[in-house]
């Protein structure tokens, strides 16, 4: 093994294993890095937008900045209230952002987010959405949505990979000492008790989406410390569970212990969980993930999305007795095209924002500076047959305990394909302190470096993975998702994000704090709302 190849697997994997897989041979599948779409961002971001005449401007009610979750789910309630008036700009050649997916002859697949929680009944809005898509059924006396079977993640869902054998769930319990035992009660137990509380109006300590959580003190406290601090302060040192509660951590905010807010931690668990139980809400997935949420929106308001074309430049006016907002776009190749438009919802993380809304690229206001946004690598392997297994047989989702990644999800798991071709989707973040070095490190490692890091990592549970191996595609979010720190999901910074700016109204998971694809819905809805509110036109509320 050359050196640079062990330094590369060393920094991204650990020395052991490094070391570990000098006995490997060198070889990789086919593959490539996907949606390299970023090469016209940076571009964007470094150079001026372009001018453009008044006769390039085409006239519109409303510009939705964004085709990724937020933008898609804005157009569809556009729509539902009967409003066609609108154009999605969207700069990747497909629709969904953070949760876009791919279909191969194997199977679909998915690029980022793959899953959400059965919602409770308060989630109106979300209900609606999955009863237009046919995955609600019914509901139960208590009112909760009753989902269709099909949709709900198939057994086993989780393993764990320890000491060469798979175990069942995300908590190492074999070899769990007494100790380690009373603080995993401990723990449940008082998550129990932040997932039965209510406030005076009856609404939870923490809700999904977190609009409906409830702004009490008591419950806000929890921003004002880590998640590693919350755990030190109730005597919790298990390795065992400290473990598995970085794993959410890392899992759904791409952050340790000590850079995750204790809200967002507890949040993690008591959001999912329903009065009285220990289990989460189940999971509903698609072999595509939630890329099928998205192409479902998509399909509403297709006529209306222009894909390849970047906003460069919002701008908004006031002149001749006149107000609006112009929208100036590009395309890969620079050629430029105008909107004007009554009102904007962008629906692009705030990151951009700062970088494309006139009056904030020349004066940008202090609230950008307090988001901060995890990178990702995401790889998907084609492989022609299953490895073996030792333990616990295939699940949906595949951890190994002593690796930096997150491990896999299976994507034939939900078809009841046990055997045969598959497509594996790994996922790795990084959790730098540095959320810039963290991009650094991610964008200067290429599709070779990424490829051996994923095939290395997954060699310690399936040695035979390479030859299985026969393409592996990689993706580079730079900006995956929203990193809730210490003292910023309930802060004034949040709050000021999302206050309309001069007919830009702003809609993305970011101003909630957490990257989940309820939040980007439930803000998609709101700027929506926010919009038809403001044209004087009838809606009746979903949120």
């Amino acid at each position: 093994m050359d050196l640079s190849r062990r330094q590369m697997l060393a920094s991204f994997l650990g020395l052991p294993a490094a070391v570990s897989a000098c006995k490997t041979a060198r070889s990789l599948p086919e593959g490539k890095i996907v949606f390299p779409s970023q090469t016209l961002g940076h571009k964007l971001r470094d150079q001026a937008p372009p001018e453009i005449g008044p006769a390039r401007f085409t006239r519109t009610g409303v510009v939705i900045v964004g085709g990724g979750v937020a933008g898609l789910s804005a157009a569809w309630r556009l729509r539902r209230a009967g409003f066609s008036d609108f154009v999605v700009l969207e700069l990747d050649p497909v629709v969904g952002g953070t949760a876009k997916s791919e279909r191969s002859s194997v199977s679909a697949y998915p690029w980022g987010a793959h899953y959400i929680t059965v919602p409770m009944k308060e989630n109106r809005a979300l209900i609606a959405l999955l009863g237009e898509m046919g995955v609600i059924e019914g509901q139960e006396a208590s009112g909760e949505p009753v989902v269709r079977e099909e949709v709900l993640c198939r057994d086993p869902q989780e393993r764990l990979f320890h000491d060469g054998t798979w175990y069942e769930g995300l908590y190492l319990s074999a070899g769990a000492s007494p100790q380690d035992k009373a603080e995993l009660t401990a723990f449940r137990r008082e998550i129990d008790r932040w997932a039965t509380m209510r406030d005076a109006r009856g609404r939870r300590a923490f809700a999904i989406p977190t609009a409906h959580s409830s702004p009490d003190a008591e419950v806000a406290s929890l921003d004002r410390i880590s998640m590693a601090e919350w755990l030190t302060g109730h005597g919790w040192r298990s390795e065992r569970l400290r473990w598995f509660v970085e794993y959410a951590c890392r899992d759904d905010y791409g952050s340790t212990l000590e850079h995750t807010s204790a809200y967002a931690g507890v949040f993690y668990f008591a959001s999912r969980t329903g009065a009285g139980s220990e289990d989460t809400q189940p999971v509903i997935t698609w072999p595509e993930g939630n890329g099928r949420l998205v192409n479902h929106l998509h399909a509403q308001v297709h006529d209306n999305v222009r894909l390849g074309l970047a906003a460069a430049d919002v701008a908004p006016f006031a002149r001749d007795g006149q107000s609006g907002v112009e929208v100036v776009a590009v395309t890969v190749d620079g050629t430029a095209s105008g909107f004007r438009a009554d009102q904007v919802i962008f629906a692009a993380p705030r990151f951009v924002a700062a970088r494309v809304i006139r009056p904030w690229r020349e004066a940008p206001p202090s609230f950008l500076a307090e988001f901060e946004y995890g990178a990702w690598m995401v790889a998907n392997l084609t492989l022609r047959d299953r490895p073996r297994s030792h333990g616990l047989r295939f699940a949906w989702d595949n951890v190994l305990y002593d690796s930096p990644s997150l491990g896999y999800v299976v994507a034939t798991h939900q078809r009841a394909l046990d055997h045969g071709p598959t497509v594996l989707t790994y996922y790795y973040p990084l959790c730098d302190a540095d959320p810039r070095a963290a991009r650094t490190r991610l964008l200067a490692a290429g599709w070779a470096d990424w490829a051996e890091v994923a095939l290395t990592d997954l060699s310690r549970a399936h040695p035979e993975i390479r030859d299985l191996c026969t393409r592996l595609d990689v993706m580079r979010w730079g900006h995956a998702m929203i990193r809730p720190r210490p003292g910023f999901m309930r802060s004034k910074a949040l709050r000021d994000a999302a206050v309309p700016f001069r007919g830009v109204h702003f809609a993305h998971a970011d101003l909630s704090g957490v990257a989940l694809f309820e939040e980007a819905f439930d803000h998609g809805l709101r700027a929506a709302e926010e919009v038809l509110a403001v044209r004087g036109l009838p809606f009746e509320g979903l949120r």
